[in-house]
């Protein structure tokens, strides 16, 4: 026993809590000790002697009776807030019951494990493919698999209490509820869940309710009804338009029922609004049995005869339009729904839908997740293939993105285009994500539509009772190819000979009800007779009515903008604020609660904040930045900021929530101004750039009145968000015409740090910028920073604004501005020279951004009175007006443009398409294929070069104090 002295030496209380904790989550605990409890479960399950499987006998010898059975020790006691298995499935390892004394222990055992094994594993033997048999996922659920044998089906266990078949249930009895509740039509995934009360409450719903579940005849009529439409549509469609385009949803009808069900389902519980993002694949047919839209809409974009009001952009195909309407369900509720308008781009519109939802429950439902539910309708492909879904999976319950959970519905046609599903992912299923965040997963077979109809009331009620996302994936197939003209039997020859003979599900419905008797033949020849009625009327193109709608609140906000004109480019508004205002803001920033103990850098921060405010009455960037927000939260605007690391500021300059040195609480200067205000709302994000994008564009397509601001960690990493500037930033008011005032801030500049950290590609936002459709700039002060803000909802109708926002020109002496420049002016898009003398200028440098203060250091330390500097704070809308003005000053100099970024880079080729007569030449980097050099010593030297060149000058003579002095700033804030 010495080997084991450190043992009986041990604190037992400390080994018992050990247990407990591993007895509810055995990776909660070290590995050595995990090992230790796994031996003594092991022990106490199979004593000296017994058989390793229960029911078999050792050495020839018969199995253990009752009576020596008694070795092994009852299992502990449960806590109260412990929910039932939380471990892996396993045959071995799962707790022991209490003895009976009527049936041998082990085989009591046996059972409880055999129940385990079905809530675990029995998905995988779940009979939901409608057209073709399932892979042996080696289930492992045969009674031989637990010791168990067709012997034992009469006997009586104890067992059967857990499934609600009492204490005398029979194994025969308690295996065919198992397998009507977990290998039926539908499969459930949820054993994975490890909140207790989470886990307990669906296991609940999944055995008791499903068994139950029997809808009423009316209902049941409604779900053919609604079958009907479905396939009515579909038939519309393909007669009417043979070989279009059209995505149908032909295969997966029951789609359609579902989403009626959710919807009903939800309005019952409170839900008042429902926003539904969704690829092209049924998406016409949504529109039409679920959103209301009438065939007569559909029809005249199927001909070419609709009058699309292009004067506000080119339009989209007719399945990427969005859609808003208001629906009564069967219950007598008003429900207002909205589809996303959405790109080709597969899962993009996810994230727009999540920050859409965000801003509702803010602006309108006062913060209450229960009256809005997100609905996002995957491909199988798709949800598996795309990264976006894993990002918006993280997303969905941090605190700044969370919209109080969402239903994904999953249509598993089971090809991706050509792609069998074989070849789409490693997982077995595509829905694989939910475990992530403990979503469960409800598999359920697309022919079986009351089935599904279970499935997503139970999603729905699961959504609003604990505001976590859950899966829905509705197994079905696609009747056609990809699109309507495509032959689907080159690449899946055998499964589309075997869909070709295959009812569709409204027929499988049809003929289900007459069988049970559920709908007499009668009924159901009086349905079909008004199906085929309903079908003709729509081909004979019946008149429908619109269904009536009423605007929403935001959306009378949006009504009262207007279009943009190029002549509200000329100048911009008024954007000045008090001085009232600027004290309030001062205040808060200058303030910290009675108590807090801010760092030592805080404290020097505070200090200088006052400093500004209150004695050189000059702002640098982060003060003018900070007052524009307060201004605007003073003006009753949302303010929100997101992106990675935004609430200090990835250059430790915003610093918009301090930290308190000892209890890192947090503290929103801004949230604490005087006065009634609205809230700023700045979150770090999670470390994504296109869900988070995503998420920002659909906050301001919901909510024209608040300032939303993505920031990027560096300007570069807006590369991982380029669908979303190419599909929804850029393109969305042409497309869909839908205005959006979303900022995005990208940190941009030449000051050493490689080719990683120094552009943010201002040629790919100006290569897609055209037609006014957004506001591309370069900052050089704070004041002007401040005013363009601002101006983005002082205007009459919405811009995205790409602002390369600065770095080490965060702290440079010369970008600061005074008060007066706050409070009053305006953005002024085009920046002159105040010290060059007009009539000696034979030079002018046209620029923008952080390179006019390199060039501003030569031409000050130089002295050239005979070289003017202009900047351009605004490229696009290109500010001809404001430059031709500036330029006039300087009638017989020659023009050059001057970037810091090589010359396929930059703003070079888009100044050519505005001056290619007015511009001599570039000066800039050379042609180069990275963006810039990793090394110190060379940046300088290019530097120097570039700002020599520029002044017509040899570069020994450029002093380089500047460019050293930026380098060095650059260095310590990465």
């Amino acid at each position: 026993m010495d080997s084991y002295s450190y043992i009986a030496n041990a604190d037992a209380a400390a080994i018992e809590t050990l247990y407990q904790a591993y007895q509810q989550n055995p990776e909660s605990v070290d590995f050595g000790w995990r090992k230790f409890f796994e031996g003594f479960d092991f022990s106490q399950q199979f004593p000296e002697g017994a058989p390793l499987v229960p029911g078999a006998a050792t050495n020839g010898a018969p199995a253990a009776t009752n009576g020596a059975a008694k070795a092994a020790a009852p299992a502990a006691p449960q806590a109260d807030d412990y929910g039932v298995l939380n471990t892996s499935a396993s045959t071995n390892n799962a707790p022991g019951t209490l003895a009976s004394g009527e049936v041998a222990a082990d085989k009591e055992t046996a059972v409880r494990n055999l129940i385990h094994a079905y809530r675990s594993r029995g998905h995988l033997r779940a009979k939901t493919n409608p057209v073709r048999e399932r892979k042996d996922r080696k289930p492992r659920l045969d009674l031989a698999d637990f010791g168990l044998g067709d012997a034992d089906l009469d006997t009586v266990f104890r067992n059967g209490e857990v499934l609600g078949l009492g204490s005398q249930a029979k194994l025969r009895d308690i295996v065919a509820a198992l397998e009507k509740i977990y290998t039926g039509a539908i499969g459930f995934e949820y054993m994975y869940i490890r909140d207790p009360q989470v886990l307990d409450w669906f296991r609940e719903k999944v055995e008791r309710d499903s068994l139950a579940f029997n809808p009423g005849v009316e209902y049941k009529k409604r779900i053919l009804k609604k079958l009907n439409e479905a396939v009515v549509f579909e038939n519309f469609l393909h007669t009417k338009f043979l070989g279009q385009k059209r995505f149908s949803l032909e295969g997966g009808e029951t789609t359609i029922p579902a989403l009626d069900a959710i919807i009903g389902k939800g309005a019952e519980l409170g839900v008042k609004e429902v926003m539904i993002g969704m690829a092209h694949r049924g998406r016409l047919n949504v529109l039409a049995n679920i959103m209301g839209k009438t065939y007569e809409q559909i029809f005249s974009e199927f001909e070419g005869t609709a009058v699309p009001d292009l004067t506000m952009g080119d339009g989209d195909v007719k399945y990427h339009m969005g859609y808003s309407s208001e629906v009564e369900t069967s219950g007598g509720q008003k429900v207002n729904l909205k589809l996303a308008p959405n790109p080709s781009h597969l899962e993009a519109v996810n994230p727009v839908v999540e920050g859409f939802v965000r801003a509702k429950i803010e602006h309108q439902y006062g913060g209450d997740y229960h009256q809005i539910l997100p609905i996002l309708i995957h491909g199988d492909a798709a949800l598996a293939g795309q990264g976006i879904g894993y990002e918006v999976t993280q997303m969905s319950q941090l605190e700044g993105y969370k919209t109080g959970g969402t239903i994904h519905f999953v249509i598993n046609n089971q090809v991706g285009f050509t792609t069998d599903f074989e070849d789409a992912r490693s997982s077995i299923y595509s829905t694989d994500l939910a475990k992530i965040i403990d979503a469960p997963v409800v598999h359920v077979n697309g022919d079986d539509p009351e089935a599904v109809v279970f499935a997503v009331q139970l999603a729905t009620e699961y959504r609003q009772q604990f505001h976590a996302d859950i899966f829905i994936d509705m197994v079905c197939y696609r009747r056609h190819g990809h699109n309507e003209s495509d032959e689907p039997k080159f690449t899946q020859p055998t499964l589309y000979n075997i869909i070709s003979k295959h009812q569709n599900p409204r027929e499988v419905y049809n003929a289900m009800l007459v069988q049970r008797g559920d709908v007499d033949a009668e009924l159901a020849n009086q349905m079909d007779r008004e199906f085929r009625d309903m079908l003709q009327a729509r081909l004979d193109m019946v008149k429908q009515k619109p269904l009536p709608y009423k605007y929403q609140a935001l959306e009378n906000e949006w009504r009262s903008l207007r279009r943009s004109t190029p002549e509200d480019f000329e100048q911009s508004p008024e954007t000045g604020i008090s001085a009232e205002v600027v004290e309030k803001v001062a205040k808060a920033l200058t303030t910290i609660p009675d108590g807090f103990k801010p760092i030592k850098q805080i404290d020097n921060l505070l200090k200088e904040r006052r400093k500004m405010f209150y004695e050189t009455r000059s702002l640098n960037w982060a003060a003018g930045e900070l007052l524009a927000y307060g201004s605007l939260l003073s003006e009753k605007h949302i303010v929100r900021v997101s992106g990675q690391d935004v609430q200090r500021g990835t250059f430790s300059h915003r610093h918009a929530v301090l930290h308190d040195a000892e209890t890192s609480a947090p503290y929103n200067s801004l949230n604490f101004m005087e006065g009634d205000n609205e809230k700023l709302s700045i979150y770090n994000s999670l470390l994504s750039e296109y869900a988070v994008l995503g998420f920002e564009f659909g906050y301001g397509m919901a909510n024209p009145t608040a300032l939303v601001i993505w920031e990027a960690q560096f300007g570069d990493f807006a590369n991982g968000a380029q669908t979303m500037i190419d599909q929804f930033v850029v393109s969305s008011e042409s497309k869909w015409q839908r205005m959006n005032g979303l900022v995005m801030q990208l940190p941009h500049g030449y000051e050493g740090q490689g080719p990683e950290h120094s552009n943010a590609r201002p040629e790919r936002f100006l290569q897609l910028a055209a037609e006014n459709n957004i506001v591309v700039a370069n900052i050089t002060t704070p004041a002007n920073f401040f005013h363009a803000l601002r101006r983005q909802l002082t205007w009459s109708f919405r811009k995205p604004l790409v602002v390369m926002s600065p770095k080490s020109m965060l702290r440079h002496p010369l970008c600061v501005s005074p008060v007066e420049e706050f409070t009053s002016g305006r953005f002024r898009e085009v920046l002159g020279d105040d010290f060059a003398e007009a009539k000696k200028v034979k030079r002018v440098l046209l620029c923008s951004g952080k390179v006019y203060y390199d060039l501003l250091d030569e031409q000050r330390n130089s002295d050239r009175k005979d070289v003017a500097i202009v900047r351009m704070e605004q490229l696009h809308p290109f500010p001809k007006k404001q430059l031709d003005a500036e330029l006039a000053k300087y009638p017989k100099a020659k023009v050059y443009w001057v970037q810091e970024e090589p010359e396929n880079m930059g703003y070079w080729n888009f100044m050519l398409r505005y001056m290619r007569r007015e511009l001599e030449d570039v000066i800039s980097r050379k042609p180069s294929a990275s963006p810039a050099t990793g090394y110190n010593k060379i940046h300088v030297k290019e530097q120097k070069d570039l700002v020599a060149r520029a002044f017509d000058k040899p570069k020994e003579a450029v002093a380089d104090a500047n460019i050293k002095a930026t380098v060095e700033v650059a260095k310590k804030e990465e």
